[in-house]
């Protein structure tokens, strides 16, 4: 189904979130979100260069020999990319992304030793990257069973190797990040239940709840009657 094209219905006196961040855990569907979510508000699209790492197969396949170059190629990159926002007036000031800088700490906690996370935090350290700050977070969750299950379904090379427990431990360290997180106002989603790829009523209801939202945390579950 093609995604739909025009602006959803809004109040004409709020105004909209200029940078929205989708986050979540490998195989939650965060960059099908970000897409959708960029052209229904027709704004710019960002995302995280997975498919460039050159890594990513080898520290999926051998494991943790490989995790430094891995973080560093992402650190690197994603700090190139969030750079050249301020140069880039093409961009302008509306942005959805599928990645916050962040995540690059997570990662490295989760899959570096002791000394090479302290040879990682140097690196981000000198490179002094100011990321800016989101408007809106939607941070997706879903179960390890689920993850699982859309991670083998999409088939990409890369991730054929994922195991259980990687899974499970990155879902904990995003839930304790996102639990302490105050940066910007989130929107917690179950993402188990919902299909935002195909589902126009489950899109729909989702981008409304995350363009009206008021504070700084709020949860959406799709309704019985749009399952």
């Amino acid at each position: 189904m093609e995604a739909d094209q025009t602006r959803p219905e809004i109040d004409s006196n709020r105004s909209l979130p200029r940078h929205i961040v989708v986050e979540g855990p490998i195989g939650v569907g965060k960059t099908t979100l970000a897409r959708r979510i960029a052209t229904a508000l027709h704004y710019p699209l960002l995302l995280e260069p997975a498919a460039e790492n050159p890594f990513l197969e080898r520290f999926y396949l051998q494991g943790r020999r490989h995790a430094l170059p891995t973080q560093l190629f992402f650190l690197l990159h994603r700090t190139r990319q969030l750079s050249d926002l301020d140069r880039d007036d093409l961009l302008g000031t509306n942005l959805v992304s599928d990645f916050m800088l962040e995540k690059d700490d997570l990662f490295a906690r989760l899959t570096l030793d002791e000394h090479e996370y302290s040879l990682y935090g140097q690196i981000r350290d000198a490179l002094a990257i100011r990321a800016p700050t989101p408007d809106l977070v939607i941070y997706l969750q879903a179960p390890v069973n689920i993850l699982l299950q859309r991670i083998r379904r999409r088939g990409i090379n890369a991730e054929r190797e994922i195991q259980f427990d990687y899974l499970e431990r990155l879902n904990r360290t995003y839930t304790e990040f996102f639990h302490y997180y105050s940066d910007a106002p989130v929107l917690v989603v179950n993402a188990a239940e919902i299909d935002f790829a195909h589902n126009e009523a489950h899109f729909t209801a989702l981008l409304q709840q995350a363009l009206v939202m008021d504070g700084m945390r709020q949860y959406f579950n799709a309704q019985p009657t749009l399952l």
